[in-house]
């Protein structure tokens, strides 16, 4: 991986954008359906990121800081998700009234918090999150979930295509398998968003 590393950085990739002054965080789709054994949707090292999340959430908080939960959300039989639904059959996970699309009790939304409900990977695509950060006047979001390869990287792209600077917490993102994971990372980190660990988060909001 450094070979490539070295590759991508003499070729002109990996830039460091900064954290920006007024983050967000965002908490992207980490639900049951990623966290319970018996899913489809299981990803192993999604339980081992709860307890970073919770504490990268507790200290935006403490700040004055947004902190948006993302979830996905479906009519009964999929009506709302398009071809994505039909791509990815497993959401049927996430039909209205579902056990499965809930929060784990450690991260239920706090007063205060933001949700946001999508149909499609990101975060932003067909949700009023650009406008609401844009109207909180955010300069950067701090993102967090699952999965890293897949809805964690689509809302990194389109977070940086609206003009936020994206910081991905490479400790407090999960996937369901290492490769996909960490391919994700490298690419995100070379192209779209920093990566960081979640002590390097909470000291620099500390400092």
């Amino acid at each position: 991986m450094s070979e490539l590393a070295d590759d991508y950085q003499a070729a002109g990739f990996g830039g460091r954008i900064g954290l920006g002054d007024r983050p967000a965080l965002l908490v992207v789709d980490l639900v049951r359906a990623y966290l319970s054994p018996e899913s489809p949707l299981y990803a192993p090292s999604a339980p081992a990121i709860v307890d970073r999340v919770v504490r990268l959430a507790a200290r935006a908080r403490e700040l004055g800081r947004p902190v948006v939960f993302t979830y996905v959300s479906y009519a009964p039989g999929g009506a709302d998700g398009g071809w994505f639904y039909r791509k990815v059959p497993a959401l049927r996970l996430f039909d209205e009234g579902s056990a499965l699309a809930r929060p784990p009790d450690e991260l239920v939304p706090a007063p205060g918090d933001l949700i946001v409900r999508k149909q499609y990977p990101s975060a932003f695509f067909g949700t009023s999150l650009a406008s609401t950060l844009a109207a909180l006047a955010v300069d950067s979001v701090v993102i967090t979930g699952v999965s890293t390869s897949g809805c964690v990287r689509a809302t990194a792209v389109d977070a940086i295509s609206h003009g936020l600077r994206p910081a991905v917490v490479a400790d407090a993102v999960a996937d369901r398998d290492p490769c996909p994971h960490e391919a994700a990372l490298f690419d995100l980190g070379a192209k779209y968003a920093d990566v960081h660990g979640t002590a390097e988060i909470l000291d620099r909001w500390t400092a």
